[in-house]
């Protein structure tokens, strides 16, 4: 078994006195004993599963427990695949960048947004650069006008240590 897989409790593992029980046609079969849902679906050959156990009174399905277990997992399973992880490409610059480097820079950015990725813009200073922070913030401000037209600023650009870094995202 792989995932995370809700845990439901059956047949015995069920503890409250009284539950909300749904029959294996999907129908209300009404609120009941523990004792009496347990004997409904004896009857019916199946298992009486807790599904919400939060609710008041908690809902029991009387249900094929392998089947249902193996409905669930699918259902994990699906919801996976259509999930979209989105990840943080970095993009590094310096201050004293030549405009076709930056063009480069930009094209690889655009690359990465058009994939549906977050974009981390860093401009790194060493030495002498330092004193000339104030300019520089203007090689970033280039760098997400030329990206405006696929992206917006997601974080303001900001200075951390010898770096100043701003965070670029895909509009939708």
């Amino acid at each position: 078994m792989e995932g995370k897989t809700i845990d439901y409790l059956i047949n015995e593992q069920i503890r409250d006195r009284e539950v909300r029980v749904i029959g294996a046609e999907g129908n209300q079969l009404g609120v009941m004993s523990l004792k009496d849902a347990l004997a409904a679906a004896e009857e019916a050959e199946m298992d009486l599963v807790r599904v919400s156990p939060n609710a008041k009174p908690p809902v029991c399905k009387i249900v094929d427990y392998s089947k249902f277990r193996y409905e669930m997992m699918r259902k994990e399973k699906e919801q996976k695949k259509k999930q979209k992880i989105v990840e943080i490409k970095e993009v590094r610059l310096s201050p004293n960048i030549d405009v076709n480097d930056l063009n480069t820079k930009v094209n690889m950015a655009r690359k990465f947004l058009s994939k549906g990725d977050r974009v981390k813009v860093t401009l790194r200073f060493r030495g002498r650069e330092l004193a000339y922070v104030n300019q520089s913030k203007k090689v970033l401000d280039d760098f997400a006008e030329k990206l405006s037209d696929i992206s917006t600023v997601d974080k303001a650009a900001k200075f951390e240590g010898r770096s100043m870094s701003m965070f670029l995202a895909a509009k939708h």
